[in-house]
């Protein structure tokens, strides 16, 4: 073959890597996250304690179904009836929230990326709305966001099918971890009210399955959120082997 066909191919093949890197998003690059915060103060308030409505969220320059995603999810934590419509943004939902608001209610979300690895946006998420009770009502959820697949992965996406119970017995085994690394597994009276449940708060962290738990669902509001870790290596035969850390 002479030199000349030999740089030919050459040239052909770095022209094609090139094309494929502009069509095809770089899974090893994180996507480029921007951060933003604002508060608002009910108008006309000039007391010590005005009602507010601060939120932190994040934009995806590149990726705005995941941003549409992120704002969708945050209005969902407001909401304190399951049935009740959704605002139409979170612009709307400050307003709204400011025109009925009384001492000092507050309301207060974030959205945060937890973790970027293998094509997968882990987004957590938080809320806590004040209401002038004796405590707030604080709220968790993540988003396990795949950019190969542009869609957000549910349970049923993450697991073999037919090994969601396997999934969680797993869970569970995970939470009698937790249980023993407390010394609560000792008290038997907290072991008959706080039981083990399922919840949909699941990220595929690199280091680990996150479960994270509402409060006072398997602990009193005292404990907060619960985190419950599963062990990739525990889940071997249960999670789709491409969502295992670095096999993407």
């Amino acid at each position: 073959m002479s030199l000349l066909r030999i740089t030919s191919l050459v040239c052909l093949a770095l022209v094609l890597g090139a094309c494929q890197s502009l069509f095809t998003p770089n899974m090893r690059s994180p996507l480029q996250v921007e951060r933003d915060a604002s508060e608002l103060i009910k108008p006309g308030c000039t007391t010590a304690d005005c009602p507010l409505v601060n939120i932190d969220t994040v934009h995806f320059p590149t990726e705005q179904k995941l941003d549409a995603i992120v704002q969708r999810t945050l209005l969902q934590l407001t909401r304190t009836d399951s049935d009740a419509p959704l605002p139409a943004s979170l612009k709307d939902y400050q307003e709204q929230f400011l025109s009925r608001a009384q001492g000092r209610n507050s309301s207060y979300l974030q959205a945060k990326v937890r973790e970027q690895h293998d094509g997968i946006v882990v987004i957590e998420l938080s809320s806590y709305l004040d209401n002038g009770g004796a405590h707030g009502n604080p709220g968790r959820a993540f988003i396990n966001y795949s950019r190969q697949q542009q869609k957000v992965l549910t349970l049923a996406d993450m697991v073999v099918p037919g090994k969601e119970n396997e999934f969680w017995q797993k869970a569970e085994l995970a939470h009698m971890g937790w249980l023993a690394s407390t010394g609560m597994n000792k008290d038997t009276e907290f072991m008959q009210t706080w039981p083990f449940k399922r919840t949909p708060n699941i990220a595929l962290t690199y280091g680990a399955v996150i479960l994270k738990y509402p409060v006072v669902t398997i602990a009193p509001y005292s404990m907060g959120h619960i985190e419950l870790k599963i062990p990739y290596p525990q889940l071997n035969g249960v999670l789709k082997p491409e969502l295992f850390p670095g096999r993407g």
